[in-house]
């Protein structure tokens, strides 16, 4: 129970490349992945972390094993947390940037089928702040969070 079946820094590596792995498979598969998080975005999450479990341990069951898995995980999050916040080329690399959806009315559909953002989606989007049409937002932004921000177009002088 108490004693690893491996070597703690076998463990540490093991952790490593798991953690690198996830965070460019995640990172590849886009935004919406992470951002919202629909039922079978939860199901896949919990199945997914289950599949690399043993590419991680090893095998090994032991309560020290585990200890170091996951402190391994938390420290590596950390370490990439403070390595994005101090370099924006990097944060931009394993966090993304936002793009704009629509603007000034104008929606543009490359954006979206790049993100795989469906039409219910954006509109469901637009619905929540207020706007039924496109025509009615000055910009939709797909934030580098999955979520998307919409701006309205200010009303004139004379539609208030």
């Amino acid at each position: 129970m108490w004693k690893p079946d491996h070597p703690w820094t076998e463990l540490i590596l093991r952790g490593v490349i798991v953690y690198i792995f996830l965070i460019i498979l995640l990172r590849v598969t886009g935004k919406r992945q992470i951002g919202q998080l629909a039922p079978f975005d939860l199901v896949l999450l919990l199945v997914l972390s289950n599949s690399v479990q043993n590419a991680m341990n090893g095998g090994d069951n032991s309560v020290i094993g585990g200890m170091i898995s996951a402190t391994t995980l938390i420290l590596l999050n950390a370490f990439v947390g403070r390595l994005t916040y101090k370099n924006k080329r990097l944060e931009r690399i394993i966090e993304g940037r936002a793009e704009i959806l629509i603007h000034n009315g104008k929606l543009y559909e490359d954006i979206m089928q790049k993100e795989k953002i469906t039409h219910h989606e954006l509109m469901s989007a637009l619905r929540a702040e207020g706007c039924n049409t496109i025509d009615e937002v000055h910009c939709a932004i797909l934030e580098n969070t999955g979520q998307i921000t919409v701006h309205p177009n200010k009303p004139g002088p004379d539609q208030s």
